[in-house]
């Protein structure tokens, strides 16, 4: 059950919301708010210092896993290592284990929580390797490589997720009684 990597253009799950230049997720600013979460609300923070280094996550180092023009990789996904997840990204390449202090890079030791690049984890979840994720802390460009139902399922926040979704289905859904009210005083007032 491999997961798709690139879902064409016109997938009935693909966003229809198109970000501006302004509004795409440029975390070089100083701006508050680092986008949206998988679950469509905002980013939660993945990690801001790892093992005490002083070195937060993500692409831009900021401790979210947001993402702009300039992260080719996408490192959109908030995981905890484990050490077969390791060892699994250096056998095919992706050595996360060693220090590179030029790239503000740690090293990662099991348990460590990391933005880890989307391609990587659906290659690790492919070779059954995978590891558990956040989901309020996994950037919504994830949502262009991993589907939602397969993130859930290595959720390390699935409960309070769970919550934050039946919220926003809840909000949703008395908005649509709103709408519905709102139509039929409309067609009411015209006849």
């Amino acid at each position: 059950n491999n997961i798709m990597h690139h879902p064409p253009a016109t997938d009935a799950f693909s966003r229809t919301t198109h970000l501006t230049a302004e509004q795409e997720d440029d975390d070089t600013s100083d701006a508050k708010h680092y986008g949206y979460n998988v679950l469509g609300t905002e980013l939660s923070c993945c990690c801001s210092n790892v093992r005490d280094s002083g070195i937060g996550t993500g692409f831009y180092r900021n401790g979210f896993c947001s993402t702009g023009e300039n992260d080719v990789g996408r490192h959109t996904v908030c995981v905890q290592v484990t050490d077969e997840f390791l060892s699994y990204s250096k056998s095919v390449g992706n050595d996360l284990s060693t220090p590179m202090p030029d790239y503000l890079f740690p090293g990662l030791k099991e348990g460590d929580i990391w933005c880890l690049c989307a391609q990587r984890w659906a290659q690790a979840y492919n070779a059954g390797k995978a590891p558990k994720l956040f989901l309020q802390s996994t950037h919504e460009k994830t949502l262009d490589f991993i589907p939602l139902d397969v993130m859930k399922v290595f959720a390390i926040d699935a409960e309070e997720s769970t919550t934050v979704i039946n919220k926003l289905n809840l909000q949703r859904s008395q908005l649509n009684e709103m709408l519905k009210k709102e139509v039929s005083d409309n067609d009411e007032a015209f006849q």
